[in-house]
């Protein structure tokens, strides 16, 4: 069995003379007035807007490309409106369980317009040609490898237009 470890109590008096002599050999700090609210350069405000703009082109790209694919026929977006409006019309004059049948219809519909209106809104091509002007820059201030932009399923493509160079590693 090993021997017990011991333990020695220390003089206080050491301590006391140690902290005494630190702050002999140190200066004493100087009670500086604090100034008001610092106040950023109109440089660093644009250089922070230019940020959130370029990172926000992106992230709306990358959203983009995960968006499912709506599958079966495309229907346009004037049909589904003369749906809605003869729908409405059965709305007015229906009844009991037709009644009821009728309203989900008509909440269907105008579900299907609204989706058809907000994805003509973001327009993948028009995305595109957005990230292209900024993904190198981004790329560059981030650290993002070519390899981490094909991970994220931007294709190769894009990343040439962009000026992304393939990487190793």
């Amino acid at each position: 069995m090993p021997p017990a470890k011991r333990t020695t109590a220390r003089p206080a008096k050491k301590t006391a003379k140690k902290s005494a002599k630190k702050s002999a050999t140190r200066p004493a700090k100087k009670a500086t007035k604090r100034s008001g609210p610092r106040k950023m350069s109109t440089a660093h405000k644009a250089a922070l807007a230019e940020g959130r703009q370029v990172s926000s082109i992106v992230d709306r790209y990358l959203s983009a490309l995960h968006v499912p694919k709506q599958r079966g026929r495309k229907v346009s977006l004037a049909s589904l409106q003369a749906r809605l409006a003869s729908a409405e019309e059965k709305l007015k004059h229906a009844t009991g369980v037709a009644r009821l049948t009728a309203a989900q219809d008509v909440r269907d519909l105008r579900k299907r317009v609204s989706a058809t209106v907000s994805a003509g809104a973001s327009d993948i091509k028009s995305l595109e040609a957005a990230f292209v002007r900024v993904a190198k820059k981004f790329g560059e201030k981030r650290g993002i490898g070519y390899g981490a932009w094909r991970d994220a399923g931007v294709p190769a493509q894009v990343l040439k237009r962009a000026g992304v160079r393939r990487t190793r590693g």
